[in-house]
């Protein structure tokens, strides 16, 4: 099992979530799971944290399970556990690739 950990600043954890979602379907996976939650912030009940989980399978066998949670004016965390058994390194560098291409410039060393 991979686990792929990044944390993001100022970026809307809707949006990490929306893009996740297409390039894992991209890579030809199927969505299993498709949750959202939001939740209040203590003392800004003006602000959201958004918690998201979404799992894909490739020959019906889970090999992707990501959590995201986060706000769009603090840090956004993203979590990835990958079973490298079902789905291909290709594959794998190549959701990762279009990742960064989209969000490296707010992602924290």
């Amino acid at each position: 099992m991979v686990n792929i950990k990044k944390t993001y600043r100022e970026i809307s954890p809707d949006l990490l979530y929306a893009e996740v979602m297409d390039f894992s379907l991209k890579q030809g996976l199927k969505l299993g799971i498709n949750r959202q939650e939001t939740y209040t912030l203590p003392d800004h009940s003006a602000d959201f944290i958004l918690r998201g989980t979404l799992t894909f399978t490739l020959d019906n066998k889970e090999c992707l399970r990501v959590h995201i949670v986060g706000t769009a004016r603090e840090e956004t965390k993203l979590m990835m556990d990958v079973d490298e058994t079902i789905f291909p390194a290709d594959k794998l560098a190549a959701l990762q690739a279009d990742l960064d291409f989209i969000f490296s410039s707010k992602e924290e060393d």
